[in-house]
């Protein structure tokens, strides 16, 4: 099994990714832990929200007190719903979360069915959870889960591999480009999303927009995107980067392609 963990300053748009999953039927919420829930099982955003808020209002300097895990086991792997509950509770519990109030997102628009929790990395004192050793305590987490459910263990070169990509970009080093490219270029490898405003919301979290620019050049219209990196509050902090930069599956004909696969990918999903 395969841990990423992302971190942020925009709780909504971690939220807003995985509720469109929801929404478009090719999600499911599987847990709440320490949140506040509704009679009838559903939720907005808004109302996920309000279970986060109290933390992130007594957040003393924590810059991005959002954290955002993925757990991937392999594809070959039959996962229970009641499995991915104690799985997520065990590994947030060794990470040093357990207490804290998070939701268990499980996604199935990929082969590779897979769960997301939303978190924050604060207490409720507003003081940031340590991490400390952070790579090194999520890699025996997931040994520690694999042994305990009889999952298949990912090998070093998978892990290795998968640690160079999906890193939150950090708008303040000198080497923008090459951690936005480390992003862009393998998302539609491993997500669907069918319209740019979800691949939005995914971007967010870490710590890049895209958007159009349209216009004319010799009297041709012409249509694409630039990328720009984040600041912690969600502010443009670099230079536009064309797509072009990032290869062809950053452009927006490409990415055309990838929403209309996506849509008909979840239409035989059900």
């Amino acid at each position: 099994m395969i841990a990423k963990i992302g971190r942020g300053a925009n709780i909504y748009g971690a939220l807003s990714y995985n509720q469109i999953k929801v929404k478009n039927e090719n999600g499911e919420i599987l847990l709440l832990h320490e949140m506040l829930e509704t009679p009838d099982g559903s939720y907005s955003v808004n109302q996920l929200l309000r279970s986060f808020e109290p933390y992130l209002l007594a957040n003393r300097n924590t810059e991005k007190p959002v954290v955002h895990i993925s757990l991937n086991p392999d594809p070959n792997d039959n996962v229970s719903d009641e499995r991915y509950r104690l799985m997520a509770k065990q590994y947030m519990q060794e990470m040093g979360y357990g207490e804290q109030p998070f939701v268990v997102f499980k996604h199935t628009d990929t082969s590779r069915t897979h769960i997301h929790i939303v978190s924050v990395c604060v207490d409720e004192e507003g003081k940031k959870i340590s991490d400390s050793f952070e790579r090194k305590r999520s890699m025996n987490a997931c040994r520690s889960l694999e042994q305990k459910h009889n999952l298949i263990a990912a090998t070093e070169k998978t892990r290795e591999n998968d640690a160079r990509i999906f890193q939150p970009v950090n708008y303040k080093t000198g080497d923008i480009k090459s951690q936005m490219a480390a992003v862009v270029r393998y998302l539609p490898k491993y997500y669907q999303f069918q319209t740019l405003g979800a691949y939005n919301a995914l971007l967010s979290l870490f710590n890049i927009t895209a958007e159009e620019v349209k216009g004319e050049l010799n009297g041709q219209p012409k249509h694409g995107l630039v990328y720009f990196a984040l600041n912690e509050q969600g502010e443009k902090a670099s230079n536009p980067f064309k797509s072009s930069s990032f290869g062809k599956s950053a452009a927006i004909a490409w990415l055309q392609k990838h929403f209309e696969k996506s849509r008909e990918q979840m239409k035989v999903a059900l």
